[in-house]
């Protein structure tokens, strides 16, 4: 580990609904070394065995941290989950046309390696594989001009109450443009909609005065007005965990949605280029929004501020407008 690594800081809630230390998944797209050769490295590193399903995806299973997916971040690569197809042959033509299709976009599409969940206080054991990706030439969002990659975080959640999910909501909508700012977001990834921030429309109702909805309304609200996966913090997997029906009614895909107890954090870019650069920094980044959420004073302070300007003409920016988020 570099010495300047930072350490892992403590969140506010240290533990989940069922007293366990919460986890933490981690997904990073890179560039320049590919599926076959990023599972070898995490075999070597964390041991297991790994499990081809395809040239294009690899399941690293029994590590010392879990189970780890290396793929090609590319739908059409891959066999549906659902498939009765037979088993990949010379005499699969699906098969083998996906496995072509998979080599002519490789070039375009990042790889992703898919960590398994872990618990938050050991987030710094994945230095070692960004550092070794790092060796082996992998290149982050800042390797070329037309590399839109991140790096997603899942962090667990502590409560699964609607208070509880709509104060998270309303502090990253608050903080998300102080979380641009320090990230300084790559070009590609601000002009691409991977990441694009809430509507106007839905800030407004979730920062009004006496905005107070039971689970079904908040996951109704935030359905209408966010049609897509396409946010910077994306709700979707939580609400489709805590109330899959809800969600299914009101999102008219959610064919992607994996529903778990987690945030799932979209926004950092993947910096593996850069030395040093770690799942640990953009963890310590979120968690000013769990600090945040976990104040209900300040939070109604910050909401109220937001909510005034939400309703100014935009001559000022919030970033110029806004408290210090430390403070």
């Amino acid at each position: 580990m570099p010495a300047s690594a930072p350490n892992v800081e403590t969140p506010p809630q240290v533990r989940n609904a069922n007293g366990e230390l919460r986890r933490v998944g981690v997904e990073i797209e890179f560039a320049n070394v590919n599926v076959l050769d990023s599972a070898g490295l995490v075999e070597k590193l964390f041991g297991g065995r790994q499990d081809p399903e395809s040239e294009h995806r690899v399941v690293v299973r029994e590590t010392r941290l879990g189970d780890f997916t290396v793929e090609l971040d590319w739908q059409g690569a891959h066999k549906k989950k659902d498939s009765a197809a037979p088993a990949e042959s010379e005499f699969d033509i699906e098969g083998n046309a996906r496995a072509i299709a998979g080599h002519v976009v490789a070039g375009l599409v990042p790889t992703e390696v898919v960590c398994p969940p872990i618990p938050w206080d050991e987030l710094d054991a994945l230095n070692t594989l960004f550092d070794a990706l790092r060796a082996a030439g992998a290149e982050g969002t800042e390797g070329g001009l037309l590399y839109g990659f991140g790096l997603h975080l899942n962090p667990e959640v502590a409560a699964t109450s609607a208070d509880y999910a709509l104060r998270h909501l309303q502090a990253y909508a608050i903080l998300e443009e102080w979380l641009r700012h320090e990230i300084d977001i790559d070009a590609m990834r601000r002009a691409l909609p991977h990441i694009d921030p809430f509507p106007a429309g839905y800030l407004r109702r979730i920062m009004r005065d006496g905005y107070a909805p039971d689970l079904a309304q908040l996951i109704h609200d935030y359905a209408t007005d966010n049609q897509t996966r396409n946010r910077g913090l994306d709700m979707t997997p939580l609400f489709r965990h805590l109330d899959e029906d809800t969600l299914l009614a009101a999102l008219e895909d959610c064919s992607l949605v994996k529903a778990r107890p987690t945030f799932h954090y979209r926004l950092p870019d993947a910096r593996l280029s850069q030395s040093g650069w770690s799942a640990v920094i953009e963890w310590n980044r979120w968690l000013e929004v769990e600090k945040l959420a976990a104040d209900p004073d300040r939070l109604a302070k910050r909401r109220r501020a937001f909510a005034e300007w939400l309703e100014k003409p935009v001559y000022e920016r919030w970033l110029e407008a806004m408290p210090d988020p430390q403070a």
